[in-house]
């Protein structure tokens, strides 16, 4: 073995240790002391080039860091998050400054490895995600996505993603389905994409297509964690089905009574329903409001339910 070989063997040995020793302390001292959710001031260096220079090198292992404390910091918002209830258009609103060093830590990871492929996919999420669950900035998830895009744009699933974010939370189809179009014609994506394309075109809005979304969605991913958030998402789906059509049976039964309904077991002595109905993972019940509207239950890991894209209205349809 060359002396310049073991050398450098020696450091990788020694910066290994030290790295294993740091994550071990730090890992006693979180489980001792707790620390609170990340400040504005937290994140000190904001330039991606910067951190590079400094990092020396070691731009790879700089950017597994941040992408740590990325998960860390949107994990502590999101659970502090976690009890808010109902929201007023003001609380809402507030989905970025909860959440505003979310996009900021993402475009710092990825400016450091600009080929991380989970940041990116996880990332876009994040920011996306309806308030409280996230950020509520479908713009800046597609902005992240579109860095990738120009890294790698061999990566149809970063374009089919971009499409997916215009599909489920901008609403707009048309932008939807030329993203799909486009992931559809790199080489190696898959064949359903061209279709998906047209039907998003011809359907937006339509819960089959958002059906056929997420299933695309999940066929695609390379992790568990976008897997298992597509089959939530479709759960979802099936929840607006469940609500849609109770909300038909009280109506039905209010009109044909004349009179209110706002609990589940004026149905349940009528004969209308044999029992209180839940969510479609079954644990937490639906409810209902003193104005006989369903609803999903806060309580429900499904809650909260993202606004179900309207149906595209096409001229001559």
């Amino acid at each position: 073995m060359s002396k310049p070989f073991a050398q450098a063997l020696a450091t990788i040995v020694i910066a290994g240790i030290l790295v294993g020793s740091a994550a071990a302390l730090q890992a006693v001292r979180e489980t001792r002391y707790p620390s609170p959710p990340p400040g504005e001031d937290s994140l000190y260096i904001t330039s991606g080039a910067a951190v590079r220079r400094m990092s020396a090198g070691y731009n790879a292992l700089a950017a597994d860091l941040y992408w740590i404390r990325t998960i860390q910091y949107y994990g502590s918002v999101k659970l502090r998050l976690k009890q808010v209830r109902e929201l007023t258009a003001a609380e809402a609103s507030r989905g970025l400054s909860d959440y505003q060093l979310l996009y900021p830590m993402l475009d710092l990871t990825t400016s450091l490895d600009p080929r991380f492929n989970i940041a990116y996919r996880f990332g876009s999420i994040f920011l996306a995600e309806t308030y409280p669950g996230g950020a509520g900035r479908p713009d800046l998830a597609i902005a992240l996505l579109e860095k990738g895009v120009r890294e790698r744009p061999d990566k149809w699933e970063y374009m089919q993603d971009i499409g997916f974010v215009h599909y489920w939370w901008t609403h707009d189809y048309k932008a939807a389905a030329d993203w799909f179009h486009r992931a559809s014609e790199v080489p190696g994506a898959p064949w359903f994409l061209r279709s998906l394309a047209a039907v998003t075109l011809a359907e937006g809005g339509d819960r089959r297509s958002s059906r056929i979304l997420w299933l695309s969605i999940r066929q695609s991913a390379e992790i568990e964690w976008l897997r298992n958030e597509a089959d939530r998402r479709l759960k979802q789906l099936d929840a607006y089905d469940e609500i849609e059509a109770l909300q038909k049976i009280v109506d039905d039964f209010i009109a044909r009574e004349g009179k209110p309904v706002s609990d589940w077991q004026t149905l349940i002595r009528a004969g209308v329903l044999r029992g209180i109905p839940a969510d479609p993972l079954r644990e937490v019940p639906l409810e209902i409001d003193a104005g006989g509207r369903v609803r999903l239950s806060p309580r429900s890991p499904l809650f909260p339910l993202p606004d179900e894209p309207k149906r595209l209205i096409t001229p001559g349809a």
